[in-house]
């Protein structure tokens, strides 16, 4: 099989920021766990200078028939060369977006809703007298959490733009690509109703919930597609809230809690809950705040249990 090599070399030879990558990013690293602070930073200088007796860095002459990128200081200069196909063009797009800079995203569906109230899943309805309480309480939640010119994103469909409408002083923007998973000719209906209705595709979306598409609608596979422009933004920002819906939250949580796709359907993203995602070195640290509204649960168990050992921090408010 023939593969093509690409190559992405970071480059860091300003000082101040070494010193911030090492503290913010290498102390958390398995290698220094337990470690004493200052001594683990005094380390992490000689594998430094190890590291600069054996690396030979790319070369723009010798490797001009090479593809590659190389990073400058974390995100203050880039240098691209050869890029071949779509898949180098998808990945340097990825490392001109992302950052270390410490963040904190929040995510939540919107607050119960008239169709969750009667089981129905997809339509455009409005919240309903819990789900508006979940709104104020939300707006609360958000005012404890004191950081200042946080983004709000919600999709364009009426259940999440009424749960951000007390959230006053911040900046909101709906996003088309944050819309609920495209249930086609099930649209406002209930799970019962499908099985009756459709039995067979019923069937099928047990079968492989990830792939199945319903009719005239989308899959979850459809879905993680369409949030790419999404997730490449919000490793962009800094602090954001998004207010989305079940399907939309599960894929987020997926992509920065690195779920396998056969899991994803099943994540839980209960109402009235918001996820504090905080993304660290190796991995996403993920909180958990129950909002002390009642609401009904719009969870399905999956036809075969699926186990998955992913855990969050819960906080019950």
């Amino acid at each position: 099989m023939e593969y093509k090599v690409f190559f992405i070399e970071s480059i860091c030879d300003d000082p101040k920021v070494v010193e911030e990558n090492i503290k913010e990013v290498k102390l958390s690293c398995p290698d220094y766990m337990r470690r004493d602070h200052d001594e683990a930073i005094r380390d992490f200088y000689q594998r430094i200078d190890n590291y600069k007796l054996a690396y030979e860095p790319l070369d723009n002459v010798k490797d001009k028939d090479v593809s590659w990128v190389k990073i400058y200081n974390v995100d203050q200069r880039y240098e691209a060369n050869r890029i071949d196909g779509h898949l180098q063009s998808r990945l340097v797009y990825y490392l001109m977006n992302i950052h270390i800079r410490p963040r904190s995203i929040y995510l939540c569906r919107h607050g119960e809703s008239i169709c969750n109230v009667y089981g129905l899943i997809g339509g455009n309805s409005e919240l309903s007298e819990q789900g508006r309480q979940f709104a104020m309480a939300l707006k609360d939640f958000m005012a404890q959490q004191n950081m200042s010119g946080f983004k709000v994103w919600t999709s364009q469909l009426k259940r999440t733009v009424e749960t951000a409408q007390y959230l006053t002083g911040t900046l909101t923007e709906q996003w088309k690509a944050l819309n609920e998973l495209d249930v086609g000719e099930c649209d406002s209906m209930t799970y019962e109703d499908i099985k009756r209705t459709f039995p067979k595709e019923y069937a099928h979306r047990d079968e492989d919930k990830f792939h199945y598409r319903y009719p005239r609608g989308e899959s979850y596979e459809d879905l993680v597609h369409r949030l790419e422009p999404v997730i490449m933004e919000l490793e962009r920002q800094s602090d954001v809230l998004v207010i989305c819906h079940q399907a939309v939250m599960r894929c987020i949580l997926a992509y920065f809690r690195d779920e396998d796709n056969k899991d994803l359907p099943y994540i839980r993203a209960p109402l009235h809950t918001v996820m504090k995602l905080t993304p660290v070195a190796y991995g996403c640290n993920v909180e958990e705040f129950v909002i002390p509204v009642p609401c009904v649960d719009t969870y399905r168990e999956p036809p075969i249990k699926h186990v998955n050992t992913k855990t969050t921090d819960i906080h019950v408010l």
